[in-house]
């Protein structure tokens, strides 16, 4: 599968990182979309977000005209039926939880679902690309393709392939990504967390520490790496906004097993907060007020 063969794609989870994946795919690619959740009322939501974002940055800010917009959202399908979602797919991209289980368990249905000559990407946080395409036959078409967010600012995709991942796919993956206007890297066997995620964590970790030591506030400890190392956002700010915390505990399990037992445990700082309500990402509290609200009293 060459760049031009790419006509329809199918996003997997019609989450944050999904529904801003589509209309990436859809309003700067140009493609045919089909986005993909079990849950009907998350399926709606999604499309419902991806609509409201497009009229009120786009659109009312005079970005594009109506028509424009009218088109692009045209161009998005939603279904909870993942056969018919995959079955013309030239490039299916899973964004699913952070769970190596539910994602083998999906890439086995892709296997039997998308047509073979398709290209199965995954948005993996920090797992192995290696384990995920092992649950399907044609690992050589698995490849991580891992967006960043907010999909539509961030300019970098991190292109993962595994030891059996095909040149081809390699190449198609990068060229797709710059076609969606982003700045490609390419990470080659098994990096826990990839290139980014890696390099960050280490940071983000020792950012949690300092407000376990009540060293400084969560606001601070960001001003100060903002202003620091000139940031454009703090990371503890970032795993609020993402969600971090809440897909840290989730991911405990495989983060040990893949980690290691000591880098791959969880915090204790955030045990107590997911433990207490306090995952962060949309509409839920994270560290901040964790601190604010617990740890500050």
């Amino acid at each position: 599968m060459k760049l031009a063969d790419i006509k329809n794609t199918t996003f997997l989870d019609a989450g944050q990182i999904g529904y801003q994946a589509a209309q990436l795919f859809a309003h700067i690619g140009g493609y045919n979309v089909i986005l993909w959740d079990p849950d009907s009322e998350k399926l709606a939501k999604g499309i419902k977000a991806i609509s409201d974002g497009m009229q009120r940055f786009q659109v009312d800010k005079g970005k594009i005209t109506q028509d424009v917009k009218d088109e692009i959202m045209g161009r998005i399908v939603g279904t909870t039926d993942l056969a018919a979602a995959v079955k013309e797919a030239d490039f299916v991209s899973e964004c699913c939880a952070e769970d190596l289980e539910l994602k083998q368990d999906l890439f086995k249905k892709l296997d039997e679902y998308a047509p073979p000559g398709a290209i199965l990407a995954s948005n993996p946080i920090c797992l192995d690309i290696a384990a995920i395409a092992a649950a399907t036959t044609r690992p050589e078409r698995v490849i991580g393709f891992h967006f960043f967010e907010p999909t539509a600012v961030m300019k970098l995709i991190e292109v993962i392939a595994g030891p059996n991942t095909s040149d081809e796919a390699v190449e198609t993956a990068l060229a797709l990504a710059e076609k969606l206007g982003k700045e490609p890297v390419i990470c080659r066997g098994f990096s826990y967390g990839h290139i980014a995620n890696r390099a960050y964590f280490g940071m983000v970790q020792t950012a949690i520490q300092m407000v376990w030591e009540r060293v400084a506030s969560p606001a601070d400890i960001d001003k100060s790496l903002k202003l620091g190392y000139n940031l454009p956002m703090g990371p503890l700010a970032v795993g609020d906004y993402a969600g971090f915390w809440g897909i840290f505990a989730k991911a405990e399990k495989d983060a040990m097993r893949e980690a290691g037992p000591v880098a791959g445990h969880l915090h204790p700082l955030l045990r107590s907060m997911v433990a207490a309500g306090y995952p962060g990402g949309s509409g839920e509290k994270g560290i901040y007020a964790f601190y604010d609200e617990v740890l500050n009293k």
